[in-house]
C-alpha cells in the first residue's frame, strides 16, 4: 500500500470511530437523562442531562487524544488507560442501571450494546491507529532507504562519468600538447623567414600610426573646440531663459498685486456705503455680499449693507463657499 491508501484507511477509521462515539453519546444522553431526573430533586430536574454530557465529554477527550498520540507514535502512560476504562465503565453502568434496578435483563442487554461497542471501538481504534502509525513509519523508512540507495547509485554513476571525462580530457590535452609542440617547431622555422618582412611591415605600420594619431589629435582638438562653443551657447541660452522667466514672474507678481489692490479698493467702496435704507438692486447686492464674504464679515452685517434678508445672504455665502473651495494647484 502507498501513503495515500494508508491515509484513506486512517480517515475511514476516524470517521467510523466518531460516528460510533456520536451515536453512543446520543443514546447515552437519551437513556441516562430520565434515570438522573428520577434521582434528582424536582426543582433540579433541568440538571439531569449534565451527568451524561460530562461522561461523554471525557469519552470524546480520550478518543481524540488517543488518536493524536497514536498518530505521533507516542504513549500517554497509564492514566489515559485508566480514564478510558473508567469512562467506559461509567457509561455502561449508567445505561444499564435503570433496567438493572427493574430486573429487566433484556433491557440490560439492549442498553449495554452501545457502551460496550464504544469501549471496544475505542480500544480497537487505538490499536488500529498504532498499527497504522507503525506501518506509515516503516513505509517512510523504506522510502527513505530507497531514496538514499538511489542517491548513492547516482553518486557512483556521477563519479564514474567524471572519471571517464577526466581521462578523456587528459588524453585530449596530451594530444593537444603534442600538436602544439609540432606547430611550435613549424612556427619557429616560419618566424625566421618572416622576421625581416615583419620588421619592414612594422616600420610602415608605425609611420601610418603616427600619421593617423596626428590626424586624430587634430580632429579631437577641433571637436573639443566645437563642444566648448556649444556649451557656451547653451549656458547663454539658459541664462537668457532664466532672465526671461524671472521677468515674467515679476510682471505676474506686479499684475497680481495690482489686481488685488484694485479688488480691495472696490470692496472698500462697496462696504463704505453703510447700512442700506432699502433693498438694493440684486446685481449691486450680490457685489456687496461678495465683498463682505471676502472681507470676512458676518451674514447679518452683509444683510444690513445690501438691504436683503439674512436667508438670502446666507444662501449667497454658501454659494461663494462652494465656488471658492480650495483646490489643488499644479505648478510646472
Amino acid at each position: 500500500m502507498n501513503t495515500e491508501q494508508i491515509r484513506s484507511a486512517e480517515r475511514a477509521l476516524s470517521a467510523g470511530t466518531w460516528l460510533i462515539v456520536a451515536g453512543a453519546m446520543l443514546y447515552s444522553i437519551l437513556t441516562v437523562t430520565p434515570l438522573a431526573a428520577q434521582h434528582t430533586p424536582d426543582e433540579w430536574d433541568w440538571t439531569a442531562p449534565i451527568l451524561p454530557l460530562v461522561v461523554d465529554a471525557a469519552v470524546v477527550i480520550v478518543v481524540r487524544l488517543d488518536a493524536v498520540l497514536a498518530r505521533l507514535g507516542s504513549n500517554g502512560g497509564k492514566w489515559p488507560v485508566v480514564l478510558r476504562w473508567m469512562t467506559g465503565c461509567m457509561t455502561l453502568a449508567l445505561n444499564v442501571a435503570d433496567s438493572a434496578l427493574k430486573n429487566d435483563l433484556v433491557g440490560v442487554a439492549v442498553h449495554a450494546v452501545a457502551p460496550l461497542l464504544l469501549i471496544v471501538t475505542a480500544e480497537t481504534g487505538l490499536a488500529y491507529r498504532r498499527a497504522i502509525a507503525t506501518a506509515v513509519t516503516a513505509l517512510e523508512d523504506r522510502k527513505r532507504a530507497e531514496q538514499e540507495a538511489r542517491e548513492r547509485a547516482a553518486a557512483v554513476r556521477r563519479e564514474a562519468a567524471e572519471r571517464r571525462a577526466r581521462e578523456e580530457r587528459e588524453h585530449a590535452a596530451e594530444l593537444a600538447r603534442e600538436q602544439r609542440e609540432h606547430e611550435a617547431r613549424l612556427a619557429r622555422e616560419q618566424t625566421e623567414r618572416e622576421e625581416r618582412a615583419r620588421r619592414e611591415e612594422r616600420e610602415r605600420a608605425e609611420a601610418r600610426e603616427r600619421a593617423e594619431r596626428e590626424a586624430r589629435e587634430r580632429r579631437e582638438r577641433e571637436l573639443e573646440q566645437r563642444e566648448r562653443e556649444r556649451q557656451e551657447r547653451e549656458r547663454e541660452a539658459v541664462r537668457r531663459r532664466e532672465e526671461e522667466r524671472r521677468a515674467r514672474e515679476e510682471a505676474a507678481r506686479r499684475e497680481r498685486a495690482e489686481r488685488e489692490e484694485k479688488a480691495a479698493r472696490e470692496r472698500a467702496a462697496l462696504l463704505a456705503g453703510g447700512p442700506a435704507a432699502e433693498k438694493l438692486p440684486e446685481d449691486r447686492a450680490r457685489r456687496i455680499v461678495l465683498a463682505a464674504f471676502e472681507e470676512g464679515l458676518a451674514v447679518r452685517a452683509a444683510a444690513e449693507l445690501c438691504g436683503w434678508s439674512v436667508g438670502w445672504v446666507s444662501t449667497r455665502y454658501q454659494e461663494l463657499r462652494d465656488t471658492t473651495a480650495p483646490v489643488e494647484v499644479l505648478t510646472p
